[in-house]
């Protein structure tokens, strides 16, 4: 995978070539060693406010990072830098999010019968992993890591292996702050290797896996049969409805956001843009201009100025093109703007485009007399910068349409008419919602899909914390010594009354 890495194990920054295994670090070692470490209660034991301090102080140390970690996160991805000035600040807000909810959580005392008093602790489930994809390597790396370090547990986290770099520098952060040795750990490799490998072994007891949705139900069957828990953000195909009471102007660049935004590497990427009839054409007409305005502003990723980076890779931009091609050539569908892979040079900066997998905002409307919605670019996630625009004359028609898919992770409406965007917020068969704008997301705010093709569970909130922790219940008698002499005894001589529950 890779000639040369780093890596963290057992606190440890271990460097090496060929295998994702340090020196003397195999399999075996890297699955197990980190079950000693929670067993030790270094962490899984330390006190809320120790735990809630750490995650404090990591947050502060990112902060005095922030150059550093954005330069080197547009670099792996590909991703402008003018998204990742406004990204990666925000993930400080994840670990100061997760450090006050240590500290302000109330936990129950339970009502009972008699002098008993009941009531209910979390403690943390034991070693998890975790598995990250390639478009926002640090947001769901630290989106996963907050709640799963709050609630005291140890962590395998495998980043993708296009775009691990910023995750190993986690290791390094969380060591400065105070994690103790041993209690994050960060493997890179493959999937079908490495992460396999994590997956599999027995004494996981959670796998939280951000990735496709093949990938996600193999990986789901694998850590059933373990019995351990599995929560599992996947694919999605997300619709964004533009009803006629919308502000066109303002929906246009929530389009353009929704769909471009990371070059459409996303899993809530508006891909299905749901428009009605009777703004139709001025839409195109404004769309068209917005995504023109895109393309030339196209140029080098570390340039302030630039609009959209290039994809991630040769296979994704493969696979954006045959998906494209399909759809035009079969006559579904006909091209607004972009559909073929970028040449020349940037007028921004004078980049080659040809030297990168860059491919510009594309819109595809139906062609005259078809049906789009039957082609694979209307079912498939393509993880580019590819939109499809089908139009409707009623509400439920564009209600019909953007629940006309296997995927329910994000959606999005555009209105200014207020009931019809509580009315339709609540037909939308989808876990995330946004009315007027588009991929919000706050640590305290779930984030999951609502159908079986986009995952189990969520991230996020005082859900996702709670996922990683396991109820305890105390039970405590508090009667004298004489009264459960007195009620207690079951097997006293001769009838009488014994108390139950």
């Amino acid at each position: 995978m890779f000639d040369h890495y780093h890596l963290w194990i057992n606190g440890r920054e271990v460097e090496g070539r060929g295998e994702p295994y340090g020196p003397n670090v195999g399999p075996k070692e890297v699955r197990s060693f980190h079950v000693h470490v929670f067993k030790s209660g270094a962490w899984s034991e330390a006190s809320r406010h120790d735990r809630a301090l750490v995650l404090e102080r990591i947050a502060s140390i990112m902060a005095q990072d922030l150059p550093n970690l954005i330069m080197l996160e547009v670099k792996q991805t590909g991703r402008a830098i003018r998204e990742m000035k406004a990204q990666i600040p925000s993930l400080l807000r994840w670990f100061k999010y997760y450090a006050s909810l240590l500290l302000t959580e109330e936990l129950p005392v339970l009502p009972t019968v008699g002098k008993l008093h009941n009531w209910l602790e979390r403690v943390p489930l034991g070693v998890v992993v975790q598995i990250t994809p390639f478009n926002h390597p640090m947001l769901i790396a630290v989106k996963k890591l907050a709640p799963a370090l709050a609630a005291g547990n140890s962590i395998v986290l495998k980043p993708s292996e296009l775009t691990p770099v910023t995750s190993l520098l986690l290791g390094q952060i969380f060591k400065t702050a105070g994690v103790p040795d041993g209690v994050v750990n960060i493997l890179p490799g493959y999937g079908a290797s490495t992460g396999k490998a994590l997956v599999s072994h027995p004494l996981v007891r959670k796998v939280d896996v951000t990735g496709g949705t093949v990938a996600g139900q193999a990986i789901g069957s694998i850590v059933g049969g373990n019995l351990a828990r599995y929560t599992a953000e996947l694919g999605g195909k997300a619709p964004l409805v533009v009803f006629e009471q919308a502000n066109i102007d303002a929906a246009v660049n929530g389009i353009a956001f929704a769909s471009f935004i990371a070059t459409g590497q996303t899993c809530v990427a508006a891909t299905r843009i749901i428009v009605q009839n009777s703004i139709m054409v001025t839409l195109l007409e404004k769309l068209h201009r917005k995504c023109e305005l895109i393309l030339q502003n196209m140029g080098s990723p570390s340039n302030e100025k630039s609009t959209m980076g290039p994809l991630i890779s040769l296979r994704q931009l493969q696979k954006v093109e045959s998906l494209v091609d399909e759809c035009l050539n079969g006559g579904t569908g006909q091209v607004l703007c972009g559909g073929k892979r970028m040449a020349g040079t940037s007028q921004l900066d004078g980049i080659e485009f040809e030297k990168g997998y860059f491919y510009p905002p594309t819109v595809i409307t139906c062609a005259s007399g078809k049906n789009i919605t039957q082609a694979r670019i209307w079912r498939e996630e393509a993880f580019g910068p590819v939109i499809v625009v089908v139009g409707f004359d009623h509400e439920e028609q564009g209600v019909l349409l953007a629940n006309d898919s296997e995927f329910g992770l994000g959606a999005a409406l555009w209105t200014q008419d207020l009931s019809q965007a509580f009315r339709v917020s609540k037909q939308v068969k989808s876990g995330i919602v946004w009315v007027n704008t588009h991929h919000r997301n706050d640590p305290s705010s779930p984030w999951g899909g609502a159908s079986k093709s986009s995952g189990v569970g969520s991230e996020n909130g005082v859900d996702a914390y709670q996922d990683y922790t396991t109820t305890k219940s105390v039970i405590m008698n508090f009667a004298s010594a004489d009264e459960m002499l007195a009620q207690d005894d079951w097997f006293k001589e001769g009838a009488g009354h014994v108390r139950y529950g």
